[in-house]
């Protein structure tokens, strides 16, 4: 019995309550059709019990599940019990940083919308390590560091040679003309993003100023792509830290959001001019 699932473990927990629970099912009814204990049913949707593949795939079948690649998908969430290197910050770091280095391993693709910071997976190290610096609660040197070494390595997924994960953001002109760390710093992470964004798997795009108000302008928005869309998972950075939603209506909402962010926009080439532009004032 696991005392600490995962995010991703508790995620496919929740999945299959929501099959038991579209099929009509109760706890009790569901474990008499499988032939095990109510409780078991519950602590396998709650996370703290594993599943296999085969087991997956029997819920499925006897919850009336007909969506064969949700339920492939589900099977693939099972696989690889591996300790991924974020359970090294275990007794390190808060339970929800962890998960969400989880949940970028695992995406599909991933999306960013930021207005006042540049986002956690594009800055340098110098600009990483003066936000945490100005954190409100101030931060102890080794807590610094443990949150700075475990930004840098999240960015790994944007670097895998054999699969990188395809990643778009939407930053604000606020973000880029900040001066986080003073001139050469912001300077060096102007550098970066330029950098950044001649790889083939990364597309950014600003918004002006000029825009005015738009959707979702008031907060940093981050967009996790599943196998499929039932799996995808939306992130939000709030004050009082992560939280994490994949109701159906909340992902529906948030990639209507994206989209019309993207869509007052500036393209990628025109982004990069900017960026250029920003850099020869500071």
């Amino acid at each position: 019995m696991r005392s600490k699932p995962t995010g991703r473990q508790l995620r496919l927990g929740v999945e299959l309550r929501k099959l038991r629970e579209r099929a009509g099912l109760t706890a009790a009814e569901a474990g008499q059709l499988l032939g095990v204990k109510p409780n078991q049913i519950s602590n396998m949707e709650a996370g703290r019990a594993g599943v296999s593949a085969e087991r997956v795939r029997t819920m499925a079948c006897t919850y009336d599940c007909s969506d064969v690649v949700l339920v492939e998908a589900l099977v693939g969430m099972t696989g690889d019990r591996r300790r991924g290197w974020w359970e090294e910050y275990d007794e390190l770091l808060a339970r929800p940083l962890l998960d969400l280095a989880e949940l970028e391993h695992h995406a599909q693709s991933l999306r960013d919308s930021t207005t006042a910071r540049v986002p956690g997976l594009l800055q340098t190290r110098e600009y990483a390590l003066e936000i945490f610096r100005q954190a409100v609660t101030e931060l102890s040197p080794p807590d610094v560091e443990h949150r700075l070494s475990f930004r840098i390595k999240r960015q790994a997924i944007l670097f895998r040679e054999d699969d990188p994960a395809p990643y778009e953001a939407v930053i604000h002109e606020a973000a880029l003309r900040m001066k986080v760390g003073g001139s050469t710093v912001a300077r060096q992470q102007l550098q970066h993003l330029l950098d950044m964004s001649d790889r083939d798997h990364i597309t950014l795009r600003a918004v002006t100023f000029d825009v005015g108000a738009y959707p979702g302008s008031g907060q940093s928005i981050h967009y996790a792509h599943g196998p499929v869309p039932q799996l995808d998972t939306v992130y939000l950075d709030q004050a009082h830290g992560l939280a994490f939603l994949d109701a159906e209506a909340q992902l529906h909402k948030y990639r209507t959001l994206f989209d019309r962010i993207e869509a007052v926009a500036l393209p990628p080439e025109k982004t990069r001019d900017l960026i250029h532009h920003v850099m020869r004032e500071l």
